[in-house]
């Protein structure tokens, strides 16, 4: 029995061994490609457990999973020939393992290759048709803020980090901005969309760009002082134009106001000049009325002589001229 359990083991080790290499584990996330002979004799897509023939099929694993590829930054001429420097990442998944085999080995880094190059095909195409002017309103105007396109839980990361990740996603829970109450800007990500299925097949390899998200969409910085100055001077310009035309306002307004014064000071004066006309006449014709007779017409012109003699008195002066004839000197004269 000793004897035998050597051999044993070795056959139960042997006997792992090949199940081990016959055996294929598929995962949720994950396509596997049988080959025989280096052609493809099946594709398992769903989930669990299978068998191969070891040293003559071989696996494939494909993912499954979305992907995300961050293309590097690239600097392209808008419609107006001004310089923008655009920074995307791609969202990417395969939809055909058979195709993806066939045509790029069955590998992600081959299909990136072909996506960046379609995407960078796509995106020169809609920038270039684009005027500065109105990219800087986009990129202004939040286009990329999609709550529809921004399932990203299913992602697998690649040159990017989980920070900016979730930055991206903190994003674009606003939604999509609105401009005014009646317009909704169009997405510059369905536009290069657009512009990529028109131009390009990505069926072909057996794959499916669903997002092309604009993470900088910038001037370069060589540029950025010489257009920032322009712009200051440019707005500089726009305040002065409305500050002349807030005083020639102001002034127009001023002029206006002391015309209207003075006319009112000059009718409220000539008014006043009436009333103290009339009341002037009027006390003249009480006073007549009053003094319609000798007797109080004599007294009258004795109490206005006293009223000048009283004024004649006045500021330190003890000395009174009278005429002989006067009424008052009478009452200076003693008897004898």
């Amino acid at each position: 029995m000793k004897k035998h359990s050597g051999t044993i083991i070795v056959i139960l080790l042997a006997l792992f061994a090949v199940i081990n290499l016959a055996s294929v584990i598929t995962y949720p996330n994950e396509y596997k490609v049988i080959k025989t002979m280096g052609k493809i004799s099946r594709v398992t897509t769903e989930p669990g457990f299978s068998l191969r023939v070891p040293l003559i099929q071989s696996e494939t694993t494909i993912p499954k999973s979305r992907q995300l590829y961050d293309i590097a930054p690239t600097e392209i001429y808008t419609s107006d020939k001004k310089k923008m420097e655009v920074d995307a990442y791609i969202i990417w998944r395969v939809t055909d393992p058979v195709k993806f085999t066939q045509t790029l080995n069955s590998s992600t880094t081959s299909a990136e290759s072909k996506i960046s190059a379609m995407v960078y095909g796509a995106l020169k195409a809609t920038v270039s048709s684009t005027s500065q002017e109105e990219l800087i309103a986009s990129r202004d105007a939040a286009l990329d803020k999609n709550v529809e396109e921004d399932g990203l839980s299913d992602l697998e990361i690649q040159d990017i980090t989980s920070e900016d990740l979730q930055e991206e996603t903190a994003e674009t829970e606003d939604g999509m901005k609105v401009i005014d109450q009646n317009t909704r800007v169009i997405s510059l990500s369905n536009k290069i969309l657009d512009q990529l299925s028109r131009d390009y097949d990505p069926e072909q390899y057996g794959i499916e760009i669903q997002m092309v998200k604009i993470k900088k969409l910038d001037l370069p910085n060589e540029n950025k002082d010489a257009v920032y100055n322009r712009m200051i001077t440019e707005r500089r310009n726009i305040a002065a134009a409305y500050r002349a035309q807030g005083e020639s306002e102001a002034q127009k307004i001023r002029n206006t106001t002391d015309r209207e014064t003075a006319v009112m000071l000059s009718e409220a004066q000539a008014n006043a000049d009436r009333l103290e006309a009339e009341g002037e006449a009027e006390y003249m014709k009480i006073l007549s009325d009053a003094y319609n007779d000798p007797d109080k017409a004599e007294y009258y012109l004795f109490v206005r002589q006293l009223d000048a003699a009283k004024k004649s008195l006045e500021n330190g002066n003890t000395t009174l001229f009278l005429d002989s004839d006067s009424p008052l000197a009478s009452l200076f004269e003693t008897e004898n």
